[in-house]
């Protein structure tokens, strides 16, 4: 059974506030951003002075900095956005995206997105054709304003044979006192267009999440998602949405959990495989410490015809107060699909660790070197550079939080 007091209803949102968007400053370069700023960007991925195809940095609720450094691959506040793209003079029009992909009344939380359209995001676009040489980065952080509520909302839209590769981090100041982050992602691939996208959440363990993922894939297009928390959180929830309407879409999905302190996390993805041929791989990988409590879900829904999906949930309990609840969920609603799911909770066996101490480690190396064999996760979806920078980041934020 799920904590009463863990769960939505316990969230009022009337307890949190929109700073004072006239304070907020605006960053001309990355030169500019401050020191401390740079190291809780770090912690999340985001290497300031790296090669990238554009940055995007918004504090609180309204952007920092926003650079494009690509020809064809377009970086904006979506506040600015909306107002360029009105479909005027045959250009794209925005509002055929705006809340499309995620429902403005799915729950409470897109509501207050929707009313607070006076908070920004970023919008991404990658022309047809067009490819990112090195990633985008964008970074939202929360600063130490108590009882913040940051609202965001992005748009992500690769045109016909484009190619885009994101890292998002998302991360608050330690001195943030009990905030809530509202994240509204809308992603649209069009035919034979590639998504790659690595987030990496540092939250306190004071802050409430609620990111809410819409992801619309046409023919042939391809999704590639990684998703790492290794920090203490107050208390986190997301259930990305994808849509495979397209003939051989296809949807790959992974996410990391390091859950510890008195987080709570409720956690997954529901793929719906309508496209002929289109396929799905939802991976959870969850480690649970101290009194942390993780509920890892995981849904396919085959439609379409030859569609394919699988769902494997692993979690390791390294606490004998920690609990994880694995809910693996496989739907077919046409004879002619083939689904599957796997799903393994358990604490790491001591015949392992004694194999191990065997050949001459302690057991603490055993149980750190078995622990790093779990967290190693398969990133050959990815284009080859952005594998590299999600392994590089995966091991920087399991170092930092594990030690």
């Amino acid at each position: 059974m799920i904590d009463k007091d863990k769960a939505d209803d316990d969230i009022d949102l009337n307890d949190y506030k929109i700073e004072d968007l006239k304070t907020s400053k605006f960053y001309k370069s990355e030169q500019e951003i401050p020191d401390e700023l740079r190291n809780s960007m770090k912690k999340v991925g985001i290497e300031v002075d790296s090669d990238k195809s554009g940055i995007f940095l918004q504090s609180g609720n309204k952007p920092d900095l926003c650079v494009s450094k690509v020809q064809g691959i377009e970086l904006m506040p979506l506040k600015e956005a909306l107002k360029i793209y009105d479909g005027s003079d045959g250009k794209l029009n925005l509002q055929d995206y705006f809340w499309k992909a995620v429902s403005s009344d799915k729950d409470k939380f897109t509501t207050e997105a929707a009313i607070n359209e006076i908070t920004d995001g970023y919008f991404i676009h990658a022309l047809a054709g067009q490819k990112t040489i090195f990633p985008l980065q964008s970074c939202l952080f929360i600063p130490p304003f108590p009882g913040l509520k940051q609202v965001v909302h992005n748009i992500i839209i690769a045109e016909p044979g484009s190619q885009l590769d994101i890292i998002t981090g998302c991360t608050a100041h330690t001195g943030a006192k009990s905030a809530i982050h509202l994240g509204v992602s809308e992603f649209y691939a069009k035919k034979d267009a590639k998504i790659s996208f690595t987030m990496v959440h540092n939250w306190t363990e004071t802050t409430k999440v609620r990111p809410r993922t819409g992801i619309i894939l046409e023919e042939n297009a391809k999704f590639s998602n990684f998703y790492v928390v290794m920090s203490e959180v107050k208390n986190l929830q997301t259930n990305p949405s994808i849509k495979l309407i397209g003939k051989n879409a296809s949807y790959f999905g992974q996410t990391l959990i390091y859950a510890k302190g008195e987080s709570y996390y409720d956690i997954g993805a529901t793929a719906h495989l309508i496209g002929e041929g289109s396929k799905a791989e939802i991976i959870s990988r969850v480690l649970a410490v101290d009194n942390s409590h993780v509920i890892a879900r995981g849904k396919i829904i085959g439609d379409g015809k030859d569609v394919t999906g699988h769902i494997d949930c692993s979690a390791l309990l390294l606490s004998p107060t920690a609990r994880v609840d694995s809910i693996p969920a496989i739907v077919a609603q046409n004879p002619e699909v083939t689904l599957t799911h796997e799903a393994s909770v358990g604490k790491i066996s001591d015949d392992h660790i004694e194999y191990l101490m065997s050949r001459g480690l302690t057991e603490d190396e055993a149980i750190n070197l078995i622990v790093s064999g779990f967290l190693d996760v398969d990133t050959s979806p990815l284009p080859p550079s952005l594998a590299e920078e999600t392994k590089k980041i995966i091991d920087i934020v399991s170092k930092s939080e594990m030690g």
